[in-house]
């Protein structure tokens, strides 16, 4: 919990927890591009940038965040729905909260059950506590799909830094797709996120090699050079400049000896 996980090209979800004994339990679903700046926010007031629903009823906790969304779109749809289960189409199957339920639990209900549908349930999300007592008492409460990781710990936001990404770029060279041999450009590229692969594929290509079930969204898939199994969500955050300085393991640096 010491050392906050930094993410790069941050788009988040977050639910708060109101701490004050005069408004105890009452929640609050927001989005933010910065958790630490978004709380501070809140917790000085609609004046200081926090919402008017928030204001002057703190201190708030941010107990829960979901990122990894593509961009602020996804996440601002989804951040609608969980303030609103009961008007989104997607969200009909859900039942209203019963009157002896818990708002907070009642979130977490919806938030389980919003993983589960599309276009969520095909995202690379993270499902990440902020809070270790929260995470102990209520971690049971939310499930999600096996492709996405449900952790505790901070966080912290950073853009991409383009400039210490030391990436050639494909308009130096001519390249051909890995999968159908064709002449690739930049825009339509891909590439495997083992630093020592050689994979570099059109876009097109390698999703429609990942999609086994039909879906026009894949959700992971074997890179067809290096075998590895990895995460379209991560695939796409490395062609948009995410893991810049990501450094291939050698076998001496896990020797133990």
């Amino acid at each position: 919990m010491d050392d906050a996980e930094i993410i790069e090209n941050f788009y988040g979800v977050y639910l708060l927890y109101c701490m004050n004994p005069k408004y105890k339990g009452r929640t609050y679903i927001g989005y933010t591009v910065n958790p630490r700046r978004r709380l501070k926010q809140h917790n000085a007031g609609k004046d200081q940038g926090g919402a008017w629903k928030t204001s002057n009823r703190g201190p708030w906790n941010m107990v829960l965040i979901i990122h990894g969304f593509p961009n602020s779109t996804s996440a601002l749809r989804f951040e609608w729905a969980w303030q609103h289960p009961q008007v989104s189409r997607r969200l009909k199957h859900i039942p209203k909260k019963k009157s002896q339920q818990k708002i907070f639990e009642y979130c977490l209900l919806v938030l389980s059950e919003m993983l589960k549908v599309g276009p969520w349930c095909r995202l690379p999300l993270t499902i990440r506590w902020l809070d270790y007592e929260f995470f102990e008492e209520y971690s049971r409460h939310v499930s999600a799909p096996m492709h996405m990781p449900i952790c505790c710990g901070k966080v912290i936001s950073q853009k991409i830094d383009k400039a210490n990404n030391e990436v050639q770029t494909l308009d130096e060279l001519t390249m051909f797709c890995s999968i159908c041999d064709s002449l690739l450009n930049e825009k339509e590229s891909i590439s495997c996120i083992k630093p020592s692969c050689l994979l570099v594929a059109h876009l097109i290509c390698l999703a429609k090699l990942f999609c086994q079930d039909n879906m026009i969204l894949p959700i992971e898939g074997t890179c067809p050079a290096c075998n590895i199994s990895v995460l379209w969500g991560d695939l796409i955050k490395k062609k948009m400049g995410c893991y810049g300085n990501l450094q291939e393991i050698s076998s001496s640096d896990n020797d133990s000896t």
